[in-house]
């Protein structure tokens, strides 16, 4: 009797294509990532979204994406009726992938009927891939790290 040993990756089997397909689709309508959001910023003109920093003010204040609205998780019930336009969308971002920070906020703005999609990597990657961030004191810039960002610039050459 022969006797087949199942790997733990294939120990539950692949979803099928339709399945998977229609998976990825909705995660792609929930999420993006650093390099579209600063490829959308750095296009010219209307992006067709509101970037919202979820952080504290403390947090902010250390650095955040030029152009982004402050908006803390906290104060979204009280101040985002006044601060966005429900027709456009709304990306959010918090710290890092460690921190759950933008999709409690989002979770926050989808509830008042806004559109909105989390940032993944957050305001950490977005330093990590080189992009200019906003401080008190003006712009800065870090190096690119290079587990982050391929030869020509952009993130992990997708």
């Amino acid at each position: 009797m022969t006797t087949i040993t199942v790997n733990p990756v294939l120990r539950v089997a692949p979803a099928s294509p339709a399945v998977a397909a229609a998976h990825f689709r909705a995660s792609l309508a929930l999420y993006t990532d650093v390099s579209d959001v600063a490829a959308a910023l750095a296009s010219g003109g209307d992006p067709g979204f509101v970037l919202v920093d979820s952080r504290a003010s403390e947090a902010w204040d250390q650095g955040h994406v030029p152009g982004a609205l402050h908006l803390p998780t906290a104060r979204i019930a009280e101040r985002a009726a006044d601060l966005l336009d429900p027709a456009v969308p709304v990306v959010t971002y918090c710290w890092g992938p460690g921190c759950d920070g933008a999709a409690r906020a989002a979770l926050a703005l989808a509830e008042l009927g806004y559109r909105v999609k989390e940032m993944l990597g957050g305001f950490e990657y977005w330093v990590r891939e080189g992009y200019a961030y906003a401080t008190p004191g003006g712009r800065e810039r870090r190096a690119a790290d290079p587990l982050t960002t391929v030869v020509d610039g952009g993130a992990c050459g997708c």
